[in-house]
This record gives structure tokens, C-alpha cells and sequence, in this order.
């Protein structure tokens, strides 16, 4: 599943659509900050919307391929795929500047997240 996004065209847009709603956005940068020890589901600040709406949009990032979710004592733990988002920001830009020399750099920001 982390190699989805660079498989192919449809499983770009999959992961892609994940992130299509700004609430579904939001859950994942949450996910992003918490790191690779990740957050409970029913942690507070997980998302802005109701308990059954927040559930579907993890289970939506989950199927996407951007979160996991691992089961800690009684609580589902999800954590932020990285090696995922990668992948689609690769897949995204595999031919940038049609393979010319680019002259844009990446934004220093990118390259010391959590992604780099």
C-alpha cells in the first residue's frame, strides 16, 4: 500500500482524493505533528467535526494509503504515512521541467520537515 501513489495514475489520484477535503487536509497534518508516535483516534483535536465524521476521514486517508492505524491496548493509533506522501509528491513531479535542469528549488521548509 505505501508504494501506491507511484504505481500508477489511478493510485495517485486515490491517494490524491484522500486529501481532497479540507477536514480529511487537516486530519493529516494533525497526524503529520504528532509524529511517528502518532494520535489516538478519540484524542481531542483530532478533528474539528463529530466523532462518526472524523472515523470516516481517517478511514478515507487510511485507504488512500496516507495514515495508518495500529491497535495500542484499547485505542486505534493512526500515524502519518510519510513514505506514502513522498511517493505522490515523487510520482507528482517525475518529470519536472521535462528533464531540463530545474531552476526552482524545493522550499527549505520541505527538505527539514518530517518528509526529508
Amino acid at each position: 500500500m505505501e508504494t501506491r501513489a507511484t504505481d500508477s495514475a489511478a493510485g495517485a489520484l486515490e491517494s490524491r482524493c484522500a486529501l481532497s477535503r479540507e477536514s480529511r487536509l487537516d486530519v493529516f497534518r494533525l497526524l503529520a505533528q504528532g509524529g511517528p508516535d502518532g494520535l489516538a483516534a478519540g484524542s481531542a483535536g483530532h478533528c474539528k467535526a463529530p466523532a462518526p465524521a472524523c472515523s470516516f476521514h481517517l478511514r478515507e486517508l487510511e485507504k488512500g494509503g496516507l495514515v495508518r492505524c495500529c491497535r495500542h491496548g484499547r485505542s486505534q493509533v493512526y500515524t502519518a504515512n510519510f513514505r506514502a506522501i513522498r511517493a505522490l509528491l515523487g510520482y507528482l513531479t517525475e518529470h519536472c521541467c521535462s528533464e531540463e535542469a530545474c531552476s526552482h528549488g524545493i522550499p527549505a521548509a520541505a527538505e527539514d520537515g518530517p518528509l526529508g
